[in-house]
């Protein structure tokens, strides 16, 4: 029987027996109303269709998925768990493509989950519609397996457990996209064991637990590359690879900016890669040009952006203003004007939305076309006066941490340090408190200053531009670039010029030519050291006077002018003892032993050293003490002190490691090896010549790039390996000779005479040999000298004979003592033991080989033992004679040339 078209209730059921009474009569009604509805349900059931079930919903695999391999396999890795259930987070910012990464890893793991393989969307930032709500899901996720809709509880918990229990004993996969929160895909984690959950989302969800996150970051250049070439349809092979790496450069290396363009290319087979490229990177509205239909990188921002709190939007906006790469929280508290507790929230809250990535602990930077994007609404939405405003307040920020770091750093200039000043507004005491902090503060905050002075540049805040360049120029000076550093100086010079700040200027130029004075221009920075000089003492400014009088004397000394350095530098001196200034008197006493050293008085040069070693210990001033410990090494080489040379070369190299100088640690580096070299560990000295120039270069120090590649030179020399010591050396001279330094160009002209030498060239030898002796000459470097005439001497015995051989051994025996150079000394007496063989007289050779050997013996110079060999099988000589080499006189006797052959002697280090 089927019930009534107008009353769906049961009719009563046949046979039943009229009851006794009212209230019988209604007991009997009801227990037939409930007997017919079990039998009209259970035949609405039979006639029921089964339900639909739908296991299998994932989207399509990307044909031209790109990359990701290490992201892949940590997905991929799931199916090897023994987890009750799995659950992989991929998060990342708008369009770097988590989505793409869960569907690809999903389709691979198909076989692993044979129970159903289901895809969700959760429309956390789907355009115009509102986040999924769990229970909503939970009854779709439910309905999708097969449950009958009638049996789909009410209530969110009711949900969940029903969704629990169906998925016991099944191996699922599921993909929950876009998810808006944790609490969101917290109820729809099945229970049951061997299932996997993997979750996008544009937030971290840090907050559920047991997950494992993977973080997309944008792709590697090489395989943004190879993405856009297949999505626009362009062989590998055959395309303009920097064309195509410069649109991914400028796509941010983002996937969908990159699929956006490329879709445009697949469309456009005609267009030619280069002009898009140039064109690309000329035009302003680069989101612009990034959209297609209702996809666009743009909007993909705009979805995260308008989920933000206002409060939030506004920093938002505002971090798009900083001209710099990224930023801390105390920066972030004066662009936003609160306080350090707040702006360390609300940039957490903008990293954990991936509007903000954070590469290192404390830093934070927007990807570049976020950047873009924040900076277009910025000056879309804020009146201009709140953008100056914050910006100003960003640039005081930074203006007065540089001046307050670089007061701790700044001692070298020779003038007092400014005072550290409490600084803006919402930042009191933020700046570094001690000389490491201050250098690791300007190390991390380098590009945003530099950035800052170009925003400032641009802007016309001209005193800003001053003042942030000096507070820059200590650092940059020690740490490079320091064709950056010129570049400020030199703009700073300009401008200060425009506004008349003649202050500013001298000291502008002052840096300018110190700076060009490490780069090698020794011209250009005499001309800019001499403006700065007329500029100071027209100001009265004795501290200015002082400071570059002394860096005056520095680039005369540099170029050969000695009696010129030697006049400035005691100036310099007077002037900083009349002031008082012990920093500066230290510094000018480094100068000035500096001098004497190259003049080749090394017992006046070392005084002076200890001098200025005293007063920088007695002012606790490490970088200073760094310095005079390296010119000691210098000097205690020189004059035979090599375990001396040593350690005050390798207490150098410690300190201005601790302090962070890469610049004095290559200076270091570079005096130890020549150490190593004098000894004999010639393996040593090139690996310590190769450490020194990769650093040079790495400052763009060309003078110090020169010398190592001497140095290095002249350790492949003595490893016998002249093909790469002749190469070396060749390009060690050309850069000697651009930098107009021709202290190091005789060196390099020696060094490689003597590689021609070694190699057989003697006719080159011969002539490289003279020419750097001339040089050593002008420069008036007499040890120079006497190492030159020693290689003379060695290549003349083997040509013209050992009388000439004898002669320039003689004069550069005069040289060595007058200069006391102990090594020098004994390769000259060592010279003169070969020419007494050759002309018959062994009983001289023996007595200068004897004083040769002595000397080599207490240098502890590897030449030692090969001497001491030699003189042993020598006739033992009678009592020493007026007149022998030993006691400085001609020593020369009778005989020819050798016609047997030729016996080299030493090789000259």
């Amino acid at each position: 029987m089927t019930p009534s078209a107008s009353n769906d209730a049961p009719p009563p059921v046949s046979g039943a027996t009229a009851p006794a009474s009212i209230e019988a009569r209604a007991q009997d009604d009801a227990r037939s109303y409930v007997a017919g509805r079990d039998v009209y349900l259970t035949q609405q059931a039979a006639m029921a269709p089964a339900p639909v079930t739908a296991l299998q919903t994932l989207p399509r695999d990307v044909a031209s998925f790109t990359g990701r391999q290490t992201e892949a396999d940590a997905l991929l890795g799931a199916r090897r768990s023994t987890r009750v259930v799995t659950i992989h987070t991929v998060d990342g910012m708008p369009g770097v493509g988590k989505t793409a990464l869960a569907v690809h890893a999903a389709h691979q793991l198909t076989g692993h989950y044979p129970d159903g393989q289901l895809f969700v969307r959760l429309h956390a930032h789907t355009p115009g519609q509102r986040p999924a709500d769990p229970s909503d899901a939970l009854a779709a996720l439910l309905i999708s397996i097969g449950v009958d809709t009638r049996h789909i509880p009410e209530g969110l918990e009711a949900r969940a457990g029903l969704w629990r229990s169906q998925l016991s004993g099944r191996r699922m996969l599921l993909v929950l996209d876009d998810a808006a929160s944790h609490s969101q895909v917290e109820p729809l984690l099945p229970g049951a064991e061997g299932c996997l959950v993997v979750i996008t989302s544009r937030r971290r969800l840090a907050a559920l637990d047991g997950a494992a996150p993977v973080t997309l970051d944008t792709l590697q250049p090489a395989d943004a590359a190879l993405l856009f070439l297949r999505l626009a349809g362009r062989d590998p092979g055959s395309a303009d690879g920097g064309a195509v790496a410069e649109i991914v450069r400028l796509c941010g290396h983002l996937p969908l900016a990159i699929a956006l363009l490329a879709g445009r290319f697949a469309h456009h087979p005609q267009w030619d890669l280069a002009e898009f490229a140039a064109e690309f990177a000329r035009t302003r509205d680069r989101l612009g040009e990034l959209a297609a239909g209702d996809r666009a990188t743009a909007a993909a921002f705009e979805l995260s952006y308008r989920a933000l709190p206002e409060r939030r939007r506004l920093l938002f906006r505002r971090l798009g203003l900083h001209p710099g790469p990224d930023i801390d929280a105390r920066a972030t508290a004066a662009l936003h004007d609160c306080d350090l507790a707040r702006a360390c929230r609300e940039l957490e809250a903008l990293y954990n939305d991936h509007l903000i990535d954070s590469p290192v602990t404390g830093r934070y930077r927007l990807h570049d076309l976020i950047r873009s994007y924040a900076g277009t609404l910025a000056r879309s939405e804020d009146p201009p006066g709140d953008r100056e405003d914050a910006v100003g307040r960003l640039l005081d920020h930074y203006q007065h941490t540089a001046r307050t770091a670089d007061s701790l750093l700044a001692h070298a200039a020779g003038r007092p340090a400014p005072p550290r000043d409490t600084g803006p507004a919402g930042a009191p005491g933020s700046g570094p408190a001690t000389r490491a902090q201050a250098l690791a503060w300007m190390r991390t905050e380098r590009a945003n200053l530099i950035a800052c002075t170009h925003y400032a540049t641009t802007a016309e805040q001209y005193p800003r531009v001053i003042s942030l360049t000096a507070a820059l120029a200590t650092f940059l000076r020690r740490q490079g670039p320091w064709d950056a550093a010129a570049h400020l100086h030199r703009s700073a010079a300009a401008l200060a010029h425009r506004i008349g700040d003649g202050s500013g200027e001298a000291d502008a130029l002052w840096e300018l030519g110190r700076v060009r004075q490490l780069t090698g221009s020794y011209k250009e920075a005499a001309g800019l050291l001499q403006q700065a000089l007329t500029l100071h003492r027209s100001l009265g400014n004795q501290y200015g006077e002082a400071g570059t009088l002394r860096d005056l004397g520095r680039v005369r000394y540099l170029t050969g002018d000695y009696p010129a350095a030697v006049d400035l530098t005691q100036q310099a001196l007077l002037l900083y003892r009349t002031l008082g200034n012990r920093y500066g008197e230290a510094n000018a006493l480094r100068a000035l032993a500096w001098v004497r050293y190259l003049a080749g008085d090394y017992a006046e040069a070392g005084d002076l050293l200890g001098q200025a070693l005293d007063l920088y210990r007695a002012l606790e001033y490490r970088y200073g003490e760094a310095g005079t410990l390296w010119e000691l090494s210098r000097l205690r080489q020189l004059d035979g002190t090599y375990p001396a040379a040593a350690g005050h070369a390798e207490q150098a190299l410690a300190l201005y490691r601790a302090l962070g100088n890469r610049y004095g640690e290559a200076n270091a580096l570079w005096a130890l090896g020549r150490v190593r070299h004098v000894t004999g560990s010639f393996p040593a000295a090139a690996e310590l010549a190769q450490r020194a120039l990769d650093l040079y270069r790495g400052i763009g120090d060309r003078l110090g790039e020169a010398g190592a590649l001497w140095d290095l030179g002249r350790a492949r020399h003595m490893q016998e390996d002249h093909l790469s010591a002749g190469d070396l050396l060749e390009r060690a001279l050309a850069m000697f000779r651009s930098l107009g330094n021709r202290y190091g160009e005789a060196g390099a002209l020696r060094d490689l005479g003597r590689v021609r030498h070694r190699s057989g060239d003697t006719g080159a030898a011969a002539e490289l040999f003279d020419r750097s002796r001339t040089l050593f000459e002008k420069v008036g470097d007499l040890q120079g000298e006497a190492e030159v005439l020693n290689s003379t001497g060695d290549l003349l015995l083997g040509t013209t004979g050992p009388h000439e051989a004898s002669q320039a051994h003689l004069r550069a025996l005069a040289l060595a003592r007058r200069v006391r150079s102990p090594l020098d000394e004994a390769r000259a007496l060592e010279g003169l033991a070969h020419c007494r063989e050759r002309t018959g007289e062994p009983e001289a050779a023996a007595r200068a080989l004897r004083d040769a050997v002595a000397l080599y013996a207490r240098l502890g110079a590897p030449e030692t033992h090969p001497a001491a060999t030699r003189l042993a099988a020598l006739p033992r000589p009678g009592p020493a004679g007026p007149g022998t080499e030993g006691h400085g006189g001609d020593g020369q006797g009778a005989g020819g040339p050798d016609a047997s052959g030729t016996a080299i002697g030493p090789s000259a280090v």
